[in-house]
């Protein structure tokens, strides 16, 4: 065979996985039907459009001369036909066996070059002959399909016709990307049309004065009228130029946006038979309804997605069924129902809802739970009401099961649920009654690109929490709070909520003793089931923003999940709503803080070549009452150290032109610098890193994977 010919068997084997891929899912989804209905016309059709399938999925797997595959889809289209003609009776042994042949193919096709392993190939050849077998009879007694394969979507590529086409999702990400830094072009468009109208209004002023003195100032005036029409020209272009960004920045913005929501079908469409398969290997009856799946959302969120569904859906399997004898013991059916519902909240955010009707959740179990943990003691156990105690089974570390396996026991589950639907901007939630059931409520983004984020001040900084967590925003006059076991609180909705200061919780420097307001801020944050209401110094504005990320160098920090860029250029945190809320119940749970900060303003230098991450340290320092200078890395780092005069340096360690090693051990080695405070904060955390920056003379070394700001402020506490 030739290279040409190798190229086009080579696109024509890629063209057969996307085929390969619709004939498994149908297949599947024919099968889970099949098993539990009822109707005989149904199941007739049911029983047709499978064996057609196998047969199509026979002669397209010949075609590209995949034996593997076309011995076992012949003998699984002689099985349908027998079940067509009568000759042989559906049977759980024989769905299980057929399941586990679409699992042998989708292993075969999920392979880099669908030959598979040799142990695929020798289940392949096994599975063959145990169709043959069944189609004339003979199934052998099988307990359920081992290490269940559950193949990958086929709806996540979009198939060829005259009104689509196939795009790698690598290319569209670029583009999302790029459409969504045009965002922020939009946004700095619109700054400096309003910083030209004042300008334009300080120049219309001064005309009006120069007129008083026109005698004296004609030349002026003259100028003035010059520079008037100028202005007011350049003006007009910029507003049109403006409206045609505005408008070609939210075209492609929401056209990309269309190009990578996925149907929620495509996330989903695999799960029936992961439950079936969970439930038959626990001696259960189980089966998966899904509603709602033709809604679409962002695929980077379908893709995140997919893991906290499947540890629910275990979860609800592994905890909620109970044996089908006991169900009946119970006066329920003896198959157990799990339904994922999706449904649009609103024009921003989507809610899926996990519920079964199994055993519930006994609150007594999780507190003994928790206290064997060591979560909590007693006496705290003692006070939890039953919200509390629910909210618990997210904690890590917690399990109720009294063994260890594959599916439960470690206690990671629901925590890994949690955080990942917390990290997509979520919510997640439990509801459960024992002996009845149980349902988990997931509120998420449609989309990933922007959102909506509230624009407050606190003490001159702003921030910006994000919409989807804020449940309230008002204003209340300090008559209107109240002290509860010496706990500022207020009442919403019937409901006393603590009043806790977004400055405290942020850690930021207390200002000189001031007269209190009458009239207080108050944004209330709302994650699971815990609200909080924070009182911030200005609610400026509600406005679509941008999130990026800190980078690598800052993967995590408490209380803050990333920043955005406003209009005006200036970089503004975005605030971490789940982290805020846990921060403030523990402020509020402890007395007063004393007033502190630095004992003088020190004059820190920041080196770090990232500008988020320069940003974020600046204002985490400058927010402590440090005076801050930053340099873009350490060449520049060192020009200004040794041109200015600085109490301590804050560096990156990989930087251009000279990295924070190289920083620090000229920093010891220039005599009137030798003996300022180095800190170094990196990513790297190798004990080889560490090593070599001590040898370079650094005075601290904090890992940024470890990063939390208050570690920080409390290392610099110690040299300044």
């Amino acid at each position: 065979m030739d290279s040409k010919d190798r190229e086009f068997l080579k696109r024509l084997k890629a063209t057969f996985r996307g085929e390969a891929e619709e004939h498994i899912k149908t297949i599947s989804a024919g099968l889970i039907e099949l098993e539990k209905e009822a109707r005989p016309e149904r199941r007739a059709e049911l029983m047709e459009s499978v064996f057609r399938e196998a047969h199509s999925f026979k002669g397209a797997a010949r075609s590209v001369n995949l034996r593997d595959i076309e011995s076992i889809c012949q003998p699984l289209e002689g099985v349908f036909l027998s079940l067509k003609k009568g000759s042989i009776a559906a049977s759980l042994s024989l769905f299980d066996l057929v399941h586990r042949s679409v699992d042998a193919i989708a292993r075969i096709v999920s392979s880099e070059e669908m030959d598979g392993s040799e142990a695929d190939r020798a289940d392949a050849r096994q599975v063959g002959l145990e169709l043959k077998e069944a189609s004339a009879g003979v199934v052998p007694l099988i307990k359920g399909a081992e290490e269940p394969l559950h193949p990958r979507s086929a709806g996540d590529e979009r198939g060829t016709s005259a009104s689509t086409v196939r795009i790698p999702m690598e290319r569209l990400d670029a583009l999302f990307l790029q459409a969504e830094e045009m965002v922020a072009i939009k946004l700095t468009t619109g700054q400096r049309v309003l910083e030209l109208r004042d300008i334009h209004r300080a120049l219309q002023e001064w005309r009006k004065e120069s007129l008083n003195w026109k005698e004296r100032h004609e030349a002026n005036e003259v100028r003035l009228d010059s520079l008037e029409i100028m202005v007011a020209a350049v003006i007009r272009a910029l507003e049109q130029d403006q409206r045609a960004i505005k408008r070609m920045v939210d075209e492609h913005l929401d056209g990309m946006k269309k190009a990578v929501m996925l149907p929620v079908s495509s996330l989903v469409e695999s799960f029936p038979k992961l439950v079936r398969d969970l439930a038959r290997d626990q001696g259960k009856e189980a089966e998966l309804v899904l509603n709602g799946a033709e809604i679409e959302s962002d695929k980077r969120i379908l893709e995140e997605l997919k893991d906290p569904l499947i540890h629910l859906l275990r979860n609800c399997v592994d905890h909620g069924m109970q044996p089908p004898e006991e169900r009946v013991a119970r006066g329920k059916a003896p198959q157990g129902k799990i339904t994922i519902a999706f449904a649009a909240k609103d024009s921003r955010n989507v809610e899926i809802l996990v519920t079964d009707d199994g055993a519930g959740i006994d609150t007594d179990r999780v507190r003994t739970a928790a206290i064997k943990a060591g979560i909590l003691s007693r006496e705290a156990s003692d006070k939890l009401d039953e919200d509390a105690a629910l909210a618990l089974i997210f904690q890590s570390g917690l399990s109720t099961s009294p063994i260890l396996s594959d599916i439960s026991g470690r206690g990671l589950g629901l925590a890994i649920v949690r955080e990942k639907v917390e990290k997509l901007g979520g919510s997640v939630s439990v509801d459960s009654r024992l002996h009845s059931g149980t349902t988990f409520r997931i509120v998420l983004p449609l989309t990933l690109a922007t959102f909506r984020g509230v624009l407050v001040r606190v003490d001159e900084k702003a921030f910006i929490l994000p919409t989807i967590y804020v449940e309230r925003v008002t204003r209340l006059s300090r008559a209107e709070t109240r002290s509860v076991e010496n706990r500022e609180m207020i009442q919403v909705d019937g409901r006393n909520l603590a009043l806790v200061s977004l400055a405290e919780v942020l850690g930021l420097p207390r200002r000189s003793p001031q007269a209190p307001s009458e009239r207080l801020f108050i944004v209330v944050l709302a994650s699971g089931d815990k609200r909080v209401a924070f009182h911030v110094d200005e609610i400026l504005d509600e406005l679509q923003v941008m999130l990026k990320d800190l980078g690598r160098q800052l993967p995590r920090v408490r209380n803050i999940a990333g920043a955005a860029i406003l209009g005006n250029g200036k970089v503004v945190p975005v605030l971490n709503a789940s982290d805020l809320i846990k921060s403030a119940l523990r402020v509020a749970a402890t007395e007063p803080a004393v007033e502190g900060g630095p004992s003088k303003t020190a004059h820190i230098l920041v080196a770090e070549d990232s500008i988020t991450a320069r940003s974020l340290l600046k204002n985490i320092l400058e927010s402590s009452g440090y005076r801050v200078t930053t340099a873009v890395d350490g060449a520049d780092a060192f020009a200004q150290a040794r041109s200015g005069e600085f109490d301590l340096v804050v560096s990156d360690v990989d930087m251009p032109r000279m990295s924070g090693f190289e920083l620090t051990a000229k920093i010891r080695g220039d005599k009137r610098l030798a003996q300022m405070p180095v800190v170094l904060v990196t990513a790297l955390e190798s004990r080889e890193d560490r090593e070599r920056g001590i040898d370079a003379g650094a005075d601290a070394y904090i890992v940024k994977s470890s990063f939390d700001q208050s570690n920080l402020l409390e290392v610099i506490k110690r040299f300044v």
